[in-house]
């Protein structure tokens, strides 16, 4: 592999790291939000803005975590023949689904730019009480989505390697 892939590899996987172990600590967020929106209903008026809150940092949460969790191999797999194939079909196997994962982001950034750039342009604001700019959280959404695909094709790159032989560190 060449020592360029290697360093684009490298930097990749630690780029995701770092932001995926940041946004870890997203769900203590939520959970204090939720927590604060539980005593404001009780105690208090109840707060307009917690419920939706909660819901953009949870989506933060998860799409700035997915390239990481990626990088770890912790998400989902069809279990029922993977687990039996040799390293190299396993290697063909993630080379081809990794293909179509890149294919799907690359629409999905498509639609996440696009639509980021709507918000950006006219202002655009949630149909909610609390109304929130929406561009921030499409922001978000897009720069998860742009890590996503960086990282798949970082893990597409790798099983390129596995499949010629080699294993990268």
């Amino acid at each position: 592999m060449p020592a360029f892939l290697l360093a684009y590899i490298r930097w990749v996987e630690r780029v995701n790291r770092v932001i995926g172990r940041a946004a870890m600590y997203l769900i203590f967020v939520m959970m204090g939000i939720l927590l604060w929106s539980s005593v404001s209903k009780g105690v208090f008026l109840p707060s307009l803005w917690t419920l939706e809150m909660a819901q953009f940092v949870m989506t933060g949460y998860y799409l700035l975590g997915g390239p990481y969790s990626m990088q770890l191999g912790d998400h989902v797999r069809m279990d029922l023949l993977y687990g039996r194939w040799s390293p190299g079909a396993k290697a063909w196997a993630d080379g081809i689904t990794c293909l179509f994962l890149m294919f799907y982001l690359a629409l999905l950034f498509y639609g996440a730019v696009s639509s980021t750039a709507y918000a950006l342009e006219y202002g655009e604001r949630s149909y909610s009480s609390w109304r929130p700019y929406m561009a921030p959280i499409k922001l978000v959404m897009c720069l998860g989505i742009f890590l996503m695909l960086l990282q798949a094709s970082a893990v597409f790159l790798r099983d390129i390697a596995r499949i010629r032989g080699e294993e990268i560190a």
